[in-house]
């Protein structure tokens, strides 16, 4: 079994659903096992036709088979799917809030990271993608969790010339944007050398509100 001291607990959608996504190349490159939670066409508040839940719903109602102990990393992505759903700014951010409630409760002394929506730029077509990346953002920022912003990477990064439809990359594109999220995550100390040490002495959680 992996050493969850170096296993990275992935909550998201179709975008990391797979281990050839871009954020499971990146967690596999920084030397992580990665266990991925989570189906396509979910998300905060949405969930998908095929019964499966939205994030907060699917851990707390058991759908989910955690691993035992600390993980070195806990990674949520996602995001798309509650920007095409419709889903509001408040119900987003409160189910936001729930699940990085119940994860700290889960996993106290895990290190966690957000990853937002991958989009083209606000002023290239981004519309609500960009927008719900935005607020991930500024929600992870008031809650003092590391993030990384997806949004604007289509365009910024010019991988628009890689997608397999409107929001999926192919696997090339897979491929580039996992470079860019290795590159992020590196800057932020999440590479698996930084986290996966003494579980009591790896995460100096702040204090943070509970409402």
């Amino acid at each position: 079994m992996p050493d969850v001291r170096r296993t990275a607990v992935l909550i998201g959608d179709s975008q990391s659903g797979g281990a050839d996504t871009w954020p499971q190349l990146a967690l596999h490159e920084l030397g992580y096992s990665v266990r991925f939670l989570g189906a396509g066409g979910t998300g905060f508040v949405a969930t998908n036709g095929a019964g499966d839940a939205n994030y907060h719903d699917a851990l707390t109602s058991g759908d989910w088979v955690l691993p035992h102990g600390d993980p070195a990393l806990v990674v949520v992505e996602g995001g798309g799917n509650d920007a095409r759903s419709g889903a509001s700014d408040g119900d987003i951010l409160a189910s936001a809030n729930a699940l990085i409630l119940e994860l700290e409760r889960t996993y106290p002394s895990s290190r966690m990271v957000m990853i937002g929506t991958l989009s083209r730029s606000a002023t290239d077509g981004g519309a609500r993608r960009a927008e719900v990346d935005a607020l991930l953002g500024t929600f992870a920022r008031q809650r003092g969790i590391p993030f990384v912003s997806a949004g604007g990477w289509l365009t910024t990064h010019a991988l628009k010339g890689f997608l397999a439809d409107d929001v999926h990359l192919n696997p090339v594109g897979h491929q580039k944007a996992a470079l860019l999220l290795e590159r992020d995550l590196v800057a932020l100390k999440l590479d698996a050398a930084y986290t996966a040490v003494d579980p009591l002495t790896r995460w100096p959680r702040e204090l943070r509100p509970l409402e």
